[in-house]
């Protein structure tokens, strides 16, 4: 049986349309994802922000959101520029410390080199070793030729950062000011008044989402930095070689690494143990314990009761976000990857609960009894 199926020249043309219009879109989606990164950090910033400001402005002369953002932003840079102060000349002292000690380890290996010499004549491995040593000495060469290219394109993008870093900082300031004036422009266009409170409740959950979980993921880590501070100060009293000025180091590297999703608990706690290693191997041992134990306490406790029912996502769906937001706009996508899955989770059941009602109003009056 053969079917022959019609389809005018205008509708496959607007088909096809459709189509093209749909891959322009995810092109030009692709190639702006740098600036959609940096607006919504931006705006990740001002929802965090968003509830003490509206809360100091009501405190103010003439209740200005102006000086309220100001203040606000005044005390998070200070926060941050003084554990900057504190936490960076440790790193420094203990980098430089081990650069000293590079010369004396050099020393160990060319004393330990003749009795290896011996070993390779004996079991006839010259011909290896030179081949490796000669590879060795063209990689060397190849990355020496490409040194004046790799600090050219660090310096790069350390003011390429420097830049995405002042535009977020400027357009979240700017969102915090103009939000609200904005909001009140877009729900004054709704002539159905039914409709407007519908996406306004909407758009408060999907608010609330994003604040609830930068909020909360901010709590999380404060506590796990703090602890993590605590630590280290204890070792440092029970190990003499372990200076005490690491203990704050050690606090702003978890607290702000494991604002990344999934893996920056986990770099950090690399990071604080490599510090502590160039003082004491014991040291670093059990700040790894300590790490460990103290991960499944936070993913199995801590998090849960401070993260519960602000996004309502499965571990699926968190892990699958996040890989997207790391393959797609890298570390900054994997921070905002899961708020992002959240808003679209709240999307969907939106429209499914719209779906829902609109079969039920188009059922006749017997279907519903019958389905009573």
């Amino acid at each position: 049986m053969k079917v022959n199926v019609q389809v005018d020249t205008q509708t496959f043309i607007r088909f096809w349309l459709v189509i093209l219009g749909f891959i322009l879109a995810g092109l030009m989606l692709y190639s702006a994802r740098t600036g959609l990164v940096i607006i919504g950090t931006a705006l990740f910033l001002a929802l965090a922000l968003n509830y003490p400001v509206s809360k100091l402005a009501r405190f103010l002369p003439g209740k200005s959101r102006v000086g309220s953002t100001a203040i606000a932003y005044f005390l998070v840079i200070a926060f941050l520029g003084s554990f900057l102060f504190l936490a960076v000349p440790p790193i420094i002292q203990q980098t430089a410390k081990f650069a000293s000690t590079v010369p004396d380890l050099v020393d160990n290996a060319t004393s330990s080199w003749h009795s290896l010499d011996k070993a390779i004549d004996e079991y006839n491995l010259r011909p290896q070793v030179d081949q490796a040593l000669e590879s060795l000495k063209n990689n060397a060469s190849g990355w020496a030729s490409n040194v004046g290219s790799n600090v050219i394109s660090g310096v790069g993008s350390f003011f390429g950062f420097a830049t995405s870093l002042f535009l977020v900082l400027v357009l979240s300031f700017l969102m915090l000011v103009e939000g609200p004036m904005w909001m009140k422009r877009i729900w004054g266009l709704y002539h159905n008044q039914k409709r407007m409170e519908h996406h306004r409740k909407t758009v408060t959950r999907m608010t609330n989402v994003v604040s609830g979980f930068v909020t909360g993921q901010l709590t999380v880590s404060a506590i796990g930095g703090s602890l993590a501070g605590i630590v280290v100060f204890i070792i440092s009293i029970f190990d003499g070689a372990i200076p005490s000025n690491l203990a704050i180091p050690a606090a702003a590297l978890y607290f702000i690494l494991s604002l990344i999703p999934m893996f920056g608990a986990i770099i950090s706690a690399v990071l604080v143990a490599i510090l502590l290693a160039f003082n004491s191997a014991s040291a670093a041992i059990v700040y790894v314990i300590y790490f460990v134990i103290y991960q499944q306490i936070e993913n199995n406790f801590v998090s849960p009761a401070i993260q519960s029912k602000r996004l309502e996502l499965s571990p699926l769906l968190v892990l699958s976000a996040v890989t997207i937001g790391i393959y797609v706009f890298g570390i900054a996508g994997a921070i905002i990857s899961i708020p992002v899955a959240g808003c679209l989770k709240v999307l969907l059941e939106e429209y499914l609960n719209h779906a829902r009602d609109a079969r039920e109003k188009s059922q006749s009056p017997i279907a519903k009894l019958t389905k009573r």
